[in-house]
C-alpha cells in the first residue's frame, strides 16, 4: 500500500444535525421507540434544515443503561421496537397503546404476546420475511440468539460462570442447548426482526426526506457479550474466561488515577490473520442501520491503555500499539470514502492526527472546551479544520446552558468577551459560533435546541446513576423554533446546497 496516500472524507457538503438518542423521544412507555414519535422527530429536523440526525449506540444494553456496554455489536436494542405496528397487523390489543410510562418489563410481556400471534397469524409472506432475515444474519444472530436464552436460563450468570461445556463451546453441548432453547432463541430472533424491519423503515422515511441517520460505535466490546464468548481467541482472556488485561486511559486532569473500563483487549495480531473479518462485519452491520457512524475512542486504533485486570485503577497501565493504520487500509478495500467519524477528544499525539487524516476521517471539536483563555486553543472556532465535525456539547457534557451558568465568572467573562457581548441568551450565542464554524459538519444537542439547563444533561461521567433516561417532549419545542433554525441554515450555508472546499 502506497503510504503517502490520502483517502476521501465522506463529508462534502456543509450540513448540521441534532443529536438525541432514541431513548429521548416521548412516547407512552419508559423508552423512546422507532414508532410515529422518531417520524414525528424527523420531520422536525427536515422542516428546520437539518440534514442529520446522530444517535447514541441502538445496541442492547448489558445489565444497566448505558450503551456504551452493550450484550452485543450487531443486536439492536428492544426495547426500541415500537408495539405501534403489531397493533396494526392485529397481533397486539389496541389497549396496549393506552398505557402512560410503561415499563420495560411490560414491553416485553406484550413482545411475547406478540410473537405468539405472529406464529398463529402471521402472513406467508411475513414468515418468508422472518426466515430471510434469520437467514441474511446468521453470521451474527445464532451465536447471538443462544448466547440470550443461555443467560436467560442460567439466571444472568456472565458467560465465564457457565458450564464448562457451553463456556468453552464445545459442538455438543451447543447444540443440545440450541435444540433445549429453540422457542427463546426463536422469540430473541423476532425480536430483532421487529427491530431492523423498523430502523429499516425510519431509515427510508429519514433518507426521502433528507436526513441521514449518524449512528455511534464504541471501540471496545463488554466482556459479557456474544461477541467476546463467541471469539475467545481475539481478546487477552485466561483459560476460564477472565480477562488478563483491560482498557482504560490513563491519569490526566479530569482523574487522578484515570479511568479503568474493564472491557477486553482486542488481540490485534489474531484479528490481522482473519483479515479483519470482526471488524468488517460490525461495520457491515452497521451500515444497514447508518449513514454515517461516529468511532468512539479513534486514539485507541493507533494506541491503547493496557491494565492489569488485576489493578483497581488505570494507573499503572501502559500503552501498546495497535494495528489502526492497516485496518482502516481494509476497510477502504471495502468502503471509499470511509463513512466514519473519529472521536479525537483529549490528549491526542501526532501519529493519531496523522491516522486520522491518512484516511481522511473528520475528527471532532467541543465549544465548550474552546475557552481557555489561550488563541492556540483547537477547538476555538476560526482553528477548525474543514473536515471536522463542531459539537456545541456531546452526551457526556452538561446542557451549553448548563455549562455557561456553573462557569466561573472569569472564565465567562472569557466567553462573553470572545463572543462579542451578544444580546442572545445562551445557548444560542454557542450555537450560531457552531453554525458559524468553518467545519463540515455542526451537530447540536437537542437539549441546547431547547436551552435547558443542566438538569436536562444525558450522562455525568463517573456516575453510576441517573443517567440515560433524559426525554423530551413537544410541549418544550416553540412553534418558532423550526422557522428560526431554518434561517439559521440559510444565514450560515448549511442547508447542504453550498459545496466546502477541499482539505
Amino acid at each position: 500500500m502506497d503510504q503517502n496516500r490520502r483517502y476521501r472524507s465522506t463529508l462534502r457538503r456543509r450540513e448540521a444535525g441534532v443529536l438525541l438518542h432514541i431513548s429521548s423521544l416521548p412516547g407512552c412507555f419508559t423508552s423512546g421507540d422507532l414508532g410515529g414519535e422518531a417520524r414525528n422527530f424527523v420531520d422536525f429536523l427536515a422542516n428546520c434544515g437539518f440534514a442529520l440526525w446522530q444517535t447514541l449506540p441502538i445496541n442492547p444494553p448489558q445489565g444497566g443503561d448505558s450503551p456504551y456496554q452493550s450484550s452485543s455489536v450487531h443486536a439492536g436494542n428492544p426495547c426500541f421496537i415500537s408495539l405501534a405496528p403489531l397493533v396494526q397487523k392485529g397481533w397486539l390489543p389496541k389497549q396496549v397503546l393506552r398505557g402512560h410510562n410503561c415499563s420495560k418489563e411490560v414491553k416485553y410481556h406484550w413482545l411475547l404476546n406478540a410473537h405468539e400471534a405472529f406464529r398463529s397469524h402471521a402472513s406467508a409472506a411475513e414468515q418468508e420475511s422472518f426466515q430471510q432475515f434469520v437467514a441474511h444474519h446468521k453470521s451474527w444472530l445464532d451465536d447471538y440468539t443462544l448466547f440470550e436464552a443461555l443467560h436467560q436460563d442460567l439466571t444472568g450468570r456472565g458467560w465465564w460462570e457457565w458450564p464448562q461445556p457451553l463456556r468453552e463451546r464445545e459442538p455438543i453441548a451447543l447444540a443440545e442447548a440450541r435444540a433445549r432453547l429453540r422457542e427463546s432463541t426463536e422469540f430473541i430472533a423476532f425480536q430483532q426482526w421487529l427491530f431492523f424491519t423498523q430502523w429499516d423503515e425510519l431509515k427510508r422515511y429519514a433518507n426521502e426526506r433528507g436526513v441521514k441517520l449518524f449512528g455511534d460505535m464504541p471501540i471496545f466490546v463488554a466482556h459479557d457479550s456474544a461477541e467476546v464468548w463467541a471469539n475467545p481467541e481475539l481478546f487477552f482472556l485466561d483459560a476460564q474466561g477472565q480477562p488478563t488485561v483491560v482498557a482504560g486511559v490513563p491519569p490526566d486532569y479530569f482523574s487522578a488515577t484515570g479511568q479503568r473500563w474493564g472491557n477486553p483487549l482486542y488481540r490485534w495480531e489474531q484479528m490481522a490473520e482473519s483479515g479483519f473479518a470482526f471488524w468488517i462485519e460490525r461495520l457491515k452491520t452497521q451500515l444497514i442501520l447508518f449513514d454515517i457512524i461516529r468511532i468512539d475512542h479513534f486514539r485507541g486504533f493507533e494506541a491503547y491503555w493496557e491494565i492489569s485486570a488485576s489493578d483497581d485503577t488505570a494507573m499503572n497501565g501502559q500503552w501498546v500499539n495497535a494495528l489502526g493504520d492497516e485496518l482502516f487500509a481494509r476497510l477502504h478495500q471495502h468502503y471509499d470514502p470511509l463513512p466514519l467519524v473519529a472521536e479525537d477528544l483529549g490528549i491526542i499525539t501526532a501519529e493519531v492526527s496523522a491516522m486520522r487524516l491518512k484516511y481522511g476521517l473528520p475528527g471532532m471539536k467541543i465549544l465548550q472546551f474552546a475557552f481557555s483563555g489561550e488563541a492556540t486553543n483547537p477547538y476555538l472556532p476560526y482553528r477548525h479544520e474543514l473536515n471536522t465535525v463542531v459539537y456545541t456539547g456531546t452526551h457526556d457534557n452538561d446542557t451549553t446552558l448548563g455549562w455557561y451558568t456553573s462557569l466561573e465568572p472569569k472564565r465567562r467573562q472569557q466567553v462573553e468577551e470572545y463572543l462579542g457581548y451578544p444580546q442572545e441568551p445562551m445557548p444560542w450565542p454557542l450555537i450560531r459560533q457552531a453554525l458559524a464554524s468553518r467545519a463540515r459538519l455542526a451537530m447540536i444537542p437537542m437539549q441546547d435546541l431547547l436551552a435547558l439547563d443542566g438538569s436536562h444533561r444525558m450522562n455525568l461521567p463517573g456516575t453510576a446513576s441517573g443517567n440515560w433516561h433524559w426525554r423530551f417532549d413537544w410541549s418544550m419545542v416553540e412553534e418558532t423554533l423550526a422557522a428560526k433554525l431554518h434561517r439559521c441554515m440559510e444565514i450560515y450555508g448549511r442547508l447542504g446546497q453550498v459545496p466546502s472546499e477541499e482539505v
